[in-house]
C-alpha cells in the first residue's frame, strides 16, 4: 500500500488550519484514497484533521481495505485521523454475540464484508480489526461542530445523548430545525441527489457512494461554523 496521503507534522506552534469530515464511505476503497489525496492536496502545507463518520464497511466492494487504509492512516496521524464507529461497525459487533443480531447484520450488507476477509461468519474476522472497530468513539465535538453518524435527538441536550439515537437516528432528527448549539455534521441517510444536504443546524454529507454517487468531504476552515467548500469523487467508472 502507498504511504497514507496526509501526513503527522509537529504539534508545537501550528494550529489546525482545516478539518474535512468524510460522509459513508461502504466499502468504497478507491473512493476514499482519492478523496484522501484531494483532501492533502487542498490543505497544501497547513496541516489538517480528517474525521470519517462511519460505515466503513458492508455492501462495498473492499471493506477490509478500507479498514486497513484507515488504520493505516492513525498510525502516520493519530492525533489528525479520528474515526467514528457507525451503526454498520456496530451491527458487526453485535453479530458477535448472538445468531439474531448476525441474522441482523447479514440483511444489512453483511456477505460484502465477509467476502472481503475470506470469512463465513463474523468470529473468524481477525481480531485485530475487530479491536480497531470497539474502539471508534461515537462523537467528535470540536466546539464549532459535533460530527457523529445518524445524528441526534432534538430533546435531548448533546451531553445527554442515547448511543442508540448516535448510530440510527432519522427522524425527528432530520425533520427538527432546533439550534443544538452545534452544527450536527452527519451521515447514514444517504441523499439521492448525491450532494450534500445544509441546513441551518445540520449538514448531511453521506452522498450514497456504495449506489455509484459520490464519496463527499466537507471542508471547514478557520472559526466558520459552514463548511467552506466540498470535494467529492465519483466511482472511477464515471469518470
Amino acid at each position: 500500500m502507498a504511504s497514507p496521503a496526509i501526513s503527522k507534522l509537529p504539534t508545537v506552534g501550528f494550529e489546525l488550519s482545516k478539518t474535512y469530515a468524510i460522509g459513508d464511505v461502504h466499502g468504497c476503497l478507491d473512493q476514499l484514497q482519492r478523496l484522501v489525496e484531494l483532501c492533502e492536496r487542498d490543505a497544501g502545507e497547513g496541516r489538517s484533521k480528517l474525521v470519517l463518520l462511519g460505515d466503513y464497511i458492508d455492501r462495498g466492494p473492499d471493506s477490509r481495505g478500507v479498514i486497513e487504509f484507515l488504520m493505516d492512516l492513525q498510525k502516520w496521524s493519530p492525533d489528525e485521523i479520528i474515526c467514528l464507529r457507525g451503526n454498520h461497525e456496530d451491527l458487526l459487533l453485535a453479530a458477535l454475540e448472538g445468531e439474531d443480531a448476525q441474522l441482523k447484520w447479514r440483511q444489512n450488507g453483511a456477505q460484502a464484508t465477509l467476502d472481503s476477509y475470506k470469512a463465513k461468519t463474523p468470529r473468524d474476522i481477525p481480531l485485530k480489526y475487530i479491536d480497531w472497530i470497539r474502539s471508534l468513539p461515537l462523537f467528535h465535538d470540536d466546539g464549532m461542530r459535533f460530527f457523529v453518524h445518524a445524528g441526534v435527538h432534538p430533546d435531548k441536550p448533546l451531553d445527554l445523548q442515547r448511543r442508540r439515537d448516535l448510530l440510527w437516528i432519522r427522524e425527528p432528527f432530520l425533520s427538527s430545525d432546533k439550534n443544538f448549539g452545534r452544527l450536527i455534521v452527519h451521515g447514514h441517510t444517504p441523499i439521492s441527489t448525491g450532494t450534500p444536504d445544509h441546513r441551518t443546524n445540520r449538514l448531511n454529507i453521506d452522498t450514497g457512494a456504495v449506489y455509484g454517487r459520490a464519496l463527499t468531504s466537507a471542508i471547514f476552515s478557520g472559526g466558520m461554523t459552514a463548511p467552506v467548500g466540498f470535494l467529492s469523487t465519483s466511482p472511477i467508472g464515471d469518470r
